[in-house]
């Protein structure tokens, strides 16, 4: 039972994220989720005391799942490269594999859409939310000095801001690619980034 009982759990939490990645936190009643998994009132309320309970559930689960890729993906890149310059570069080409060969938009990313949303939420929400920006400006910070210490930039750059491009670029390209319908957005604006980070630091 325990392990049906996980299941059922999973199937809400997928349900609920792909509902609030389509029609936002706010657009989304438990009443249309229960009506879409083919769920009582009682087995959601089995898992969840509050709407607000499964939301904050929702966001720590892909959370974590975001932190874990960034630090599995930048110890990748650190195992596959000793270079500095070459382990960003390779960082940022792990990410651009996940989205090749996409044929429709990736469907976006919850915690820009709780972002848009900010005022449903509370403060333990939005550290939450943070967790992995923080983490990716903390840790390509790091790299970008690592960088600028063996290969000088061409032109002066502020190490935080450049670490934060990257996360910039990634969400905002969600955004762009659902909006327009085009599912290779995404791949082509890591790709600029990485060239822009390469001509950047080029001997």
């Amino acid at each position: 039972m325990a392990g049906k009982g996980a299941a059922t759990r999973e199937r809400i939490l997928d349900s609920a994220q792909a509902m609030i990645l389509g029609h936002g936190y706010a657009g989304v009643s438990v009443d249309q989720l229960l009506s879409r998994l083919g769920l009582t009132t009682g087995a959601f309320f089995h898992h969840f005391k509050s709407k607000r309970e499964l939301a904050r559930a929702l966001i720590q689960r892909y959370s974590d799942e975001g932190v874990q890729l960034f630090r599995d993906n930048l110890a990748r890149a650190k195992k596959l490269a000793d270079d500095p310059l070459q382990q960003f570069l390779i960082f940022i080409g792990l990410y651009e594999e996940l989205f090749e060969g996409l044929t429709e938009p990736y469907p976006g990313c919850l915690l820009a859409s709780y972002v848009m949303e900010m005022q449903q939420f509370d403060d333990d929400m939005r550290r939450i939310i943070n967790v992995e920006f923080e983490l990716s400006r903390t840790e390509l910070t790091t790299l970008i000095n690592e960088i600028s210490e063996k290969y000088p930039p061409r032109s002066a750059i502020d190490p935080v801001s450049l670490a934060d491009g990257f996360m910039a670029v990634f969400e905002g390209a969600f955004i762009l690619s659902k909006s327009l319908q085009e599912a290779d957005i995404t791949v082509q604006q890591l790709r600029h980034y990485k060239n822009y980070i390469e001509l950047l630091f080029r001997p």
